[in-house]
C-alpha cells in the first residue's frame, strides 16, 4: 500500500470513529433531556405521548387522595388540571394548594404516572418552572375575562 493510501484510511477511519461518538454522545444528551410543561400545554396536547417530561404548578386543594403508599392528585395552573399519580414516598413539605413539580409519563388514560415529585422548601418558594405556569395562566385568564 502506497503511504498516499495508508493516510487516506487512517483519516477515514478517524473520522468513522468521531462520527460514531458524536452519534452516541448526542443519543444520550437526548434520551437524558427532560422537558417542562403546565398543565394547559399537556392538556391540549403540546406534551409528549411516549418520552418523559415535567408538569409544574399548584396541588389543587382536596384533590389527594393516598391508597398504602400510592398518591393520587391533580396538578393545577389555575387554568387547566392534570390528575397525577406517584407510587413512592411523596416529600414531606407535599402539600396542597403549594407548589410542585413531578417527573414521569403521561398515561393512556391521560393520568400523569409520575416516577418522581419535586416539593417547595419553604413558605415563599415555588420552583420557577411552575411559578411562570401560574403566573401565565393567571394572565390568560385575566385576558380572558375583560
Amino acid at each position: 500500500m502506497k503511504p498516499r493510501h495508508k493516510r487516506l484510511a487512517i483519516i477515514v477511519g478517524a473520522l468513522a470513529v468521531l462520527g460514531i461518538a458524536a452519534a452516541l454522545v448526542l443519543n444520550a444528551f437526548r434520551s437524558n433531556l427532560v422537558f417542562f410543561f403546565t398543565p394547559t400545554q399537556v392538556s391540549t396536547g403540546e406534551a409528549p405521548k411516549d418520552r418523559a417530561f415535567r408538569i409544574g404548578g399548584l396541588v389543587k386543594p382536596g384533590s389527594i387522595v393516598r391508597n398504602d403508599i400510592t398518591a393520587r392528585f391533580v396538578v393545577t395552573d389555575t387554568a387547566r388540571e392534570v390528575a397525577v399519580s406517584y407510587t413512592g414516598i411523596l416529600p414531606d413539605l407535599f402539600k396542597e394548594g403549594k407548589g410542585v413539580v413531578a417527573q414521569g409519563k403521561l398515561g393512556g388514560d391521560g393520568t400523569f404516572v409520575a416516577s418522581e415529585v419535586l416539593a417547595k422548601h419553604d413558605e415563599n418558594y415555588m420552583p420557577p418552572e411552575a411559578q411562570a405556569a401560574v403566573d401565565q395562566a393567571h394572565q390568560a385568564s385575566k385576558t380572558l375575562k375583560q
